[in-house]
């Protein structure tokens, strides 16, 4: 009934190993979930991130998701991560998230990650700043 309609989803991600950030979010997922389906039929996606441990939020005990703390959202394509990479998404999953190792096998897990096209950084009330992809 949603089909072709916008939605949400919570998924785990990482941009590297710890110390090893790359700034490119990966994703560990199967192709039984609905989001996932979705994606491979169109790639384009967004994702926001809140300021969780931002000054700001932080020193006025705030929650993240308050509409003062900033949030970064990144568009762009979720692709499959290509073979020569997987080693390098599989490190990155689960150095940040150790339990992944044990979902079940028979879910058909694969990685994907987003070739980020646009960045913008929302510091306030509707205040939205573009940020080169470059940065």
């Amino acid at each position: 009934q949603i089909q072709g309609m916008p939605y949400g989803n919570c998924l785990l991600l990482s941009d590297g190993p710890v110390n090893n950030s790359t700034g490119i979010p990966f994703f560990y997922v199967t192709p039984k979930d609905n989001t996932v389906t979705d994606l491979l039929k169109n790639p384009m996606a967004s994702l926001t991130l809140p300021e969780a441990d931002g000054n700001f939020c932080r020193k006025n005990v705030i929650d993240p998701e308050d509409p003062r703390c900033a949030r970064l959202t990144l568009t762009g394509q979720m692709v499959t991560v290509p073979p020569e990479e997987v080693e390098f998404a599989k490190q990155a999953m689960f150095s940040r998230h150790p339990v992944v190792r044990k979902w079940p096998r028979s879910y058909e897990w694969f990685f994907m990650k987003m070739n980020i096209e646009h960045i913008w950084l929302q510091s306030w009330y509707g205040e939205v700043s573009p940020i080169a992809v470059e940065e």
